[in-house]
């Protein structure tokens, strides 16, 4: 008989290891893990806590509490949408780039001259070095190149702060300031000064936009602004996964 007691104490043990736990009331006030859901980034397991929702939701469970009755998943679903990659994007502007082209002004004027290393600028280095300060890469080196960035502007009516403005087909190319003026680089024996728009420009360019956007290079806007997109998504991806 001592034998069969002690089968059926050890049976009596795992009956009640196996045994369903009592559900926590919905309305109790039982103590959960320790998590501080209001300073949780809603869905998306924020930098307050580093707690997930999928995280707090296991740790209900393991009370037998359902996660939905909380209201978890409706938290996550209205969620703000994540906001478009431009609207936090921050560049250069039509104003940055006069800002940066007008810092040049006094400097001797080069023939190929594209950095103050070299002692000076000519017209196309002084627009290529502004840009480049700014961090637009990829700019085509003469003027001629140069007029083909951007988009098109169709007179100096419509010109804004920071549009190229070309001359002779090509031949010159400043940076318009406003009120009729530009910053250019205007020949041997001058150096770098804001003047007069001296006669009707061949071409306007807009190359970058009145509101900040991303850097990106001029000559390849819709690329780099794709590459921005599928860069945001994918660390949206990563944090919500």
């Amino acid at each position: 008989m001592t034998g069969i007691a002690a089968v059926q104490a050890r049976m009596s043990e795992l009956d009640r290891l196996v045994a369903p736990q009592p559900v926590v009331p919905r309305t109790t006030s039982a103590v959960l893990p320790a998590v501080a859901p209001t300073t949780r980034t809603a869905g998306l397991g924020g930098p307050g806590t580093g707690t997930s929702d999928a995280t707090f939701a296991a740790a209900l469970a393991a009370l037998g509490v359902d996660a939905g009755s909380l209201g978890l998943a409706a938290t996550a679903a209205s969620a703000p949408a994540a906001p478009a990659a431009a609207a936090t994007a921050s560049g250069p502007t039509g104003a940055s780039l006069v800002e940066a082209a007008t810092k040049y002004v006094g400097t001797p004027y080069v023939w190929g001259g594209e950095s103050l290393a070299e002692g000076g600028l000519d017209c196309s280095g002084l627009v290529l070095r502004s840009l480049a300060d700014l961090g637009v890469t990829d700019v085509p080196r003469t003027a001629r190149q140069q007029m083909t960035l951007g988009t098109p502007v169709a007179s100096l009516d419509d010109a804004r702060p920071g549009d190229l403005v070309v001359f002779g087909g090509g031949t010159h190319i400043g940076i318009y300031v406003g009120d009729g003026r530009m910053v250019d680089a205007p020949k041997p024996g001058q150096d770098v000064t804001v003047r007069d728009v001296y006669t009707t420009p061949t071409a306007i360019r807009r190359v970058l936009p009145a509101e900040g956007a991303a850097p990106v290079s001029a000559t390849t806007t819709a690329q780099g602004a794709a590459a921005d997109a599928a860069a945001f998504a994918a660390r949206l991806a990563g944090v919500t996964a």
